[in-house]
């Protein structure tokens, strides 16, 4: 892998061009099916003990263990115990039968649940051309070989092939057995990791890989029927709850090694600047000090402790390059305002009807709003060990794109990306944090000047806050019109960095195009409104930005759902029943119509008291949420919030309830308290304390409902995030009156 492969989301438009060349032709699940068991090169081969077999790139057998390849990043989200479970489903695998590996850097690993997002069509698309592009987006992410934990795409990549890798296993398992005994494999069954003669004789999978290793695999399988499941669709106990319960599972931060030195850092707190000159006369003479290496953005410390480290670090006097961006915060809005210009233009991603004559024939409504930076704040702050020979570099860190991690790496020390090795590990938490690199390019400089050393790095919180990427800084200036108790316009403008876009560059695979995240929550509004317009402008020189739980709809999804809620109340319309008279989509219709019920939706409350509703897709998943709330003396209480979300398929009812739920009190809390602010180039809120989620005494019931109407298998990790900001401030309007438009909500509203 000489460099990254280049991508750019929504704008990688394949239409006439990619099916009028022949790439795709057919429907896309068809596609899907042949291009994830085509033959491709399997990277546990060349491992492989003796006596040992693997299969595909997901299962591994020696005389010893059976090993399952769980190929996307566990940050706490539960697919590490998903992953092998959907290839213990065919395979008749128990729980306590295998072990668990993360998958390493390769090609085979590419993730096909991409496909839908690249494709420029709305989810709930399923012509023919929207099935062609789909389909020429999952050859090329096949070619392309891009290996990516993110934008809620594990299942959907993985509940189709790696049902498929089990089902293989068995069938050649069971072939093996059959060239053993004489007994025709048609005779033969599997049961809890055995194959079973027509005597009831067990024959462990671990004693036929030997013969296994031998044959052929036998490709042509047919996946179980789901009267014949036993774990999917059923409640389960996630694989790594009992281990984290009790203190047992070791995450990336747990890691020790023989002869290892702690190492902590002191980073230019403007991003992406170097260091001038230090002075370490006040840190050298410190308990456990052992060195202090210079470092392209800054200082690192090497002690016998993490804690030695980093009270080290603090006292070295670092003279710092200026930030490129503006200094102060107040700056940064002033960029983001004077974006709404031609020069800045992104793209219009959608345009319906006459605009121009739809804002003019009606009562014109007009509103700006407000989305911060705001900081991912994962439990695990970053950390990492490695060790750099002259030949190589050894990495052990937690990630969601691997491949990236032998490209930063080897850039930063002068090395080919081959050359570098790399182990994924469990990971304290991501939301978008661990698809950045400031970890790994730090570990892979101070490693370097200490070869042969296994070095463990560990971002202190303040460090970890601080060189944090944060989510795009975003503004919304929104217009619309109704008439007649109708919404007959709306057009929608937003100005925001480009999170995704940023993210590929650093990856090393610039784009000039628009970035696709800032059409999320614009451009995909399904309700029917005759004249709509969705236009997004690239706001640029300010803080580098980057992913951040749901991306582009956790901004815009706040921006649309809030104005659509204020062009219905002008509109002297109910929230509720206006969104499902509006929308477009028969299985959206009736996921709104679904929440509506749970919370037994019947208009105002009253007495103080009010609700709200939002409904956004993002990522492919629909999630309806209605959020109620109290007024009182000592400001707004949170009393309750219902949930409907259509997945196509629940694989696991209780992670997804619980997924669901986190997202929610994810996104409210952050609407409610949290931003990130500059002065003097640095980010001003480096713990908790000053960037605060919701406390537990302020989290609401979470009612959950999973609707299984779509036609295909949708994730659920970030999607009930940009509807619960929205749901809360209409909810602060029917109950208060007032609009809220900027987050944090709690600059003009209390929380109790």
């Amino acid at each position: 892998m000489g460099e990254m492969p280049h991508l750019s989301r929504r704008s990688f438009v394949f239409g006439s061009v990619a099916v009028a060349s022949g790439v795709a032709f057919g429907q896309f699940a068809q596609a899907q099916q042949a291009v994830s068991s085509a033959a491709t090169t399997n990277p546990l081969a060349a491992g492989l003990g003796p006596h040992s077999v693997t299969f595909n790139p997901w299962v591994e057998i020696s005389p010893e263990r059976i090993t399952l390849i769980a190929q996307h990043a566990d940050k706490g989200q539960g697919v590490g115990s998903i992953q092998p479970l959907l290839i213990a489903e065919e395979l008749d695998l128990e729980p306590d039968q295998f072990e668990i590996r993360f998958a390493g850097p390769s090609p085979a690993y590419f993730n096909t649940g991409f496909a839908h997002e690249l494709a420029p069509f709305m989810a709930a698309d399923q012509s023919p051309e929207a099935e062609k592009a789909r389909a020429a987006a999952l050859e090329w992410l096949r070619k392309a070989g891009l290996q990516m934990t993110g934008g809620s795409s594990t299942i959907p990549d993985t509940y189709d092939k790696l049902r498929m890798a089990g089902a293989v296993t068995r069938e050649t398992l069971k072939a093996a057995a059959a060239k053993r005994t004489g007994v025709a494999a048609a005779d033969l069954r599997t049961e809890a990791g055995n194959v079973v003669l027509p005597d009831g004789t067990k024959i462990p999978y671990v004693a036929l890989s030997a013969d296994a290793a031998k044959i052929t695999p036998i490709a042509d399988v047919k996946l179980r029927e789901p009267s014949q499941w036993r774990f999917i669709g059923k409640p389960m106990e996630r694989l790594d709850i009992r281990s984290k319960v009790t203190g047992d599972m070791k995450f990336g931060i747990d890691r020790k090694m023989d002869g290892m030195v702690y190492a902590a850092v002191k980073l230019n707190p403007n991003k992406g600047q170097p260091i001038r000159s230090y002075d370490a006369s006040k840190a050298q003479s410190m308990p456990g000090v052992k060195k202090i290496l210079k470092i392209s953005n800054g200082i690192a410390v090497i002690a016998t402790n993490s804690w030695y480290a980093m009270q080290a670090a603090e006292r070295v006097d670092c003279t710092w390059e200026p930030s490129k961006y503006p200094a102060e915060q107040a700056e940064h809005w002033n960029v983001v305002a004077s974006s709404f210009a031609p020069q800045f233009l992104a793209k219009e991603w959608r345009h319906d009807g006459d605009i121009d004559t739809g804002l003019k024939d009606g009562t014109l409504v007009e509103a700006e709003y407000r989305a911060p930076y705001v900081g991912h704040q994962p439990l695990e702050p970053l950390n990492g060990i490695g060790i750099v020979t002259d030949t190589g570099m050894e990495i052990w860190a937690g990630h969601q794109t691997p491949q990236s991690v032998q490209y930063i790496a080897a850039t930063a020390i002068g090395m080919k990306p081959e050359q570098v090795t790399f182990h994924n590990e469990w990971m304290g938490g991501s939301f978008g944090h661990r698809l950045e690199f400031e970890n790994i390019r730090v570990l892979a400089e101070i490693a370097n000047q200490l070869r042969g050393t296994p070095v463990k790095l560990v971002f202190s919180r303040e460090q970890d806050f601080l060189q944090d990427i944060p989510r795009q800084i975003a503004m919304g200036r929104y217009r619309g019109s109704v008439k007649d108790g109708k919404i007959i316009a709306a057009d929608f403008q937003v100005a925001a960095t480009a999170p995704f876009k940023e993210l590929l560059a650093r990856m090393g695979a610039p784009s000039n195009d628009p970035d696709g995240q800032l059409a999320v929550g614009i451009w995909n509004v399904y309700y029917d409104i005759p004249n709509y317009r969705a236009t997004s402008f690239e706001v640029q020189g300010l803080s580098p930005s980057t992913t951040w739980r749901s991306v582009g709809a956790s901004a815009n999804g706040f921006f649309t759902e809030s104005f659509i809620d204020e062009l219905i109340h002008a509109a002297g319309l109910d929230p509720l029943m206006a969104r499902i008279q509006m929308c477009k989509i028969p299985i959206y219709r009736k996921l709104m119509e679904t929440v509506g019920e749970m919370a037994d939706w019947k208009g105002p409350l009253g007495s103080g008291k009010g609700r709200g509703v939002a409904f956004v897709e993002s990522f492919g998943t629909s999630v309806a949420e209605i959020v109620e709330v109290t007024m009182t003396d000592f400001g707004i209480k949170i009393d309750k919030v219902w949930v409907a979300a259509d997945v196509g398929k629940v694989v696991d009812p209780v992670n997804f309830e619980n997924l669901v739920q986190g997202g929610v009190v994810w996104g409210l809390g952050h609407a409610m308290n949290c931003e990130l602010t500059y002065a003097k180039g640095a980010v001003q809120q480096t713990n908790y304390h000053h960037h605060e989620a919701m406390r537990m005494y302020q989290c609401p019931v979470i009612e959950v409902r999973g609707l299984e109407n779509d036609y295909t298998v949708r994730g659920i990790g970030e999607p009930p995030v940009p509807p619960a900001a929205p749901a809360l401030a209409n909810a602060i309007f029917a109950a208060t009156g007032k609009r809220i438009r900027e987050m944090p909500f709690n600059k003009f509203i209390d929380f109790v």
